[in-house]
């Protein structure tokens, strides 16, 4: 039960979580105590140390609590709270669009997938992934196994129910409780409860032979022997002489970047790096210990080891809270020589690499908000070209980069309609395409750019610009010319030239010649279809494999066509009316 206070002396001398809160009850703040009362209380003494500290308590209005019985309790809720409503003033793990998360939605009937973007909309997230393709596998396998409705609108029996997949709750053929029970078993599983999802079926399977429900006891026996296959496979992975995480980070006074090595087998099988907010004026034991309570509270896999560069806040909790979920003993160590300190010398020297490349990416960044005053740093750029000869096979081509990186997952290709040559409809065509999902209902337009560029100069900015008038939409656009490195802008009579050196001038190369690179990559691809294309295409009756096998047959095309009726109906598969249908038109052709 969550109890709300705005003063300390009101709240009891026992374990639990504390949520501060603005006045406007946004959550600003989330920790644990080992004693409410005594914790709370000295945030509200006059000689507060940390800048950061002070300026949380300047934005605080009322707080609210939660009791527990003990103080690893304490720490696994806060740890949950923290993930949920990202607080301002919380160290936590970077709250942007890097990360995938798992989402489980806060509706009557809950849907399970996968998002980068984190709300306070009631909702339970989970994560942060870096393996996104191992992600999708494991909603895939969760969301048949427990058969979760996967449709948002629940407009009537889908695809899905009738391959069983899904209990179709749209048609009532499962009871909201029913349903619920399926969502807690997979909230345990990525809280990494394997253990009790497991005796939670036997007792369900138990009860459902006892009373005499023998198809729903099978549905349970198939759910627990899909569940034990898999946790089988699991301890089969991580088996080995050397089990171990190992954790160090770097950081500055803008950004903290922590890299985790994972060793299994005595090998390094992967590599994790992530970016921490709210780490300002933070010590370093603050920020490892908030991030091994981050990143170890999903469905991770717990390493008998967690080896870190130096002492972490609530070492002992979290040992024990780690043990409970490996059901093993796990420890935390901080070497000062051997083996595991030159480990953890090369995990940090990584962090530092991976720090400084984020420290030019975010001058980059800063440096473009400042040349083109545009609202807001250029997180997501969206980048456009168009590619024809003569107008031919035209295609166009957008590619996206969120914090200065590629991201090919939202790259879009498209076949151009318009007839050319003539660039600036067909730039218009492909921009009023993508951009036309962002305004149509019940269109899925993906995310909002920062920044729009296209390739080319006032010409290509100008049907830009229309594009977006016409759809009402008001985001930042520019046109980049390759000549001299110009970049054309709204209401500006003159182009922008950047320095030659800069990163920001660098970055934005980089979307224009990757817009190129994609464009002329597909047109080759549509180019080369063509060129393989035949005059045996176009006859009936003949299709990729008879053609592969006259081919072989006679060697050429120009053999084919020499080719009587008889010999072409000597090849297999080619019957004697097939083999006049392709003499009569290679014939009439010829």
């Amino acid at each position: 039960m969550t109890f709300q206070s705005k003063y300390p002396d009101d709240l009891p001398d026992k374990p639990g979580v504390y949520i501060m809160k603005d006045v406007e009850d946004r959550v600003i703040y989330v920790g644990k105590a080992k004693n409410l009362k005594k914790r709370v209380k000295s945030y509200f003494k006059d000689d507060l140390e940390s800048p950061k500290t002070r300026a949380q308590m300047r934005q605080f209005h009322h707080l609210e609590y939660m009791v527990t019985d003990t103080e690893k309790e304490a720490l696994i809720l806060e740890s949950n709270l923290i993930k949920k409503h990202m607080p301002r003033y919380n160290v936590r793990l970077k709250d942007g669009k890097r990360y995938p998360y798992i989402k489980i939605s806060n509706e009557d009937y809950p849907r399970v997938f996968i998002t980068r973007r984190v709300t306070d909309d009631g909702s339970y997230y989970y994560g942060p992934f870096t393996d996104s393709g191992a992600l999708k596998q494991m909603v895939k396998y969760l969301k048949s196994l427990f058969k979760i409705r996967d449709c948002k609108r629940m407009d009537g029996p889908c695809l899905n129910s009738q391959i069983d997949i899904c209990n179709a709750p749209c048609d009532g053929r499962i009871s909201k409780e029913e349903y619920r029970e399926n969502i807690d078993k997979v909230t345990m599983f990525f809280e990494g409860k394997y253990r009790e999802i497991v005796d939670k079926l036997k007792d369900e399977m138990a009860e459902a032979a006892r009373n005499h429900e023998y198809e729903k006891a099978a549905v349970l026996r198939d759910q627990l022997n899909s569940i034990d296959n898999m946790l089988e496979r699991q301890k089969m992975e991580i088996t080995g002489d050397l089990d171990q995480d190992v954790v160090a980070l770097s950081s500055d006074e803008n950004i903290t970047c922590v890299v985790v090595f994972s060793i299994r087998e005595g090998k390094i099988i992967g590599k994790d790096d992530f970016l921490m907010n709210g780490a300002e004026d933070t010590p370093q034991s603050k920020v490892l210990s908030a991030f091994l309570k981050q990143y170890y509270s999903g469905p991770r896999h717990v390493p008998k080891e967690i080896i870190i560069q130096d002492e972490v806040d609530d070492a002992r909790l979290i040992m024990e809270w780690l043990s409970e979920k490996r059901e093993n003993k796990v420890t935390l160590k901080v070497p000062k020589r051997g083996r595991n300190h030159r480990m953890v010398q090369m995990v940090a020297k990584n962090a530092d690499i991976i720090r400084q490349h984020h420290e030019r990416v975010e001058g980059a960044l800063v440096e473009l908000k400042n040349y083109l005053k545009i609202p807001q740093l250029p997180r997501r750029i969206e980048g456009f070209d168009i590619s024809n000869i003569s107008g031919k096979m035209p295609v166009g081509s957008m590619v996206v980069f969120e914090d200065g990186k590629p991201k090919k997952s939202a790259y879009r290709k498209y076949k151009v309609e318009t007839k050319g040559p003539d660039d600036y409809n067909m730039m218009r065509e492909v921009l009023t395409r993508r951009y036309q999902k962002l305004v149509d209902p019940g269109e899925n337009g993906g995310d909002v750019p920062d920044l729009i560029l296209v390739d080319g100069g006032k010409g290509q900015l100008n049907v830009a610009l229309e594009v977006l008038n016409s759809l009402k939409l008001d985001m930042p656009v520019i046109g980049l010319a390759k000549e001299f490195e110009e970049i054309f802008m709204p209401d500006l009579p003159s182009p922008i030239i950047l320095p030659r050196d800069s990163e920001s001038l660098k970055l934005l190369q980089r979307v224009r010649d990757e817009a190129h690179r994609f464009a002329v990559t597909y047109h080759k691809k549509l180019r080369s279809k063509e060129q393989d294309r035949s005059i045996l295409d176009d006859i009936s009756g003949v299709g990729a494999k008879r053609k592969m096998k006259l081919l072989r047959h006679f060697g050429s095309i120009d053999n084919i066509l020499k080719a009587s009726a008889s010999e072409l109906a000597e090849v297999e598969g080619i019957n004697k009316k097939l083999a006049d249908t392709i003499h009569n038109y290679l014939e009439k052709r010829g």
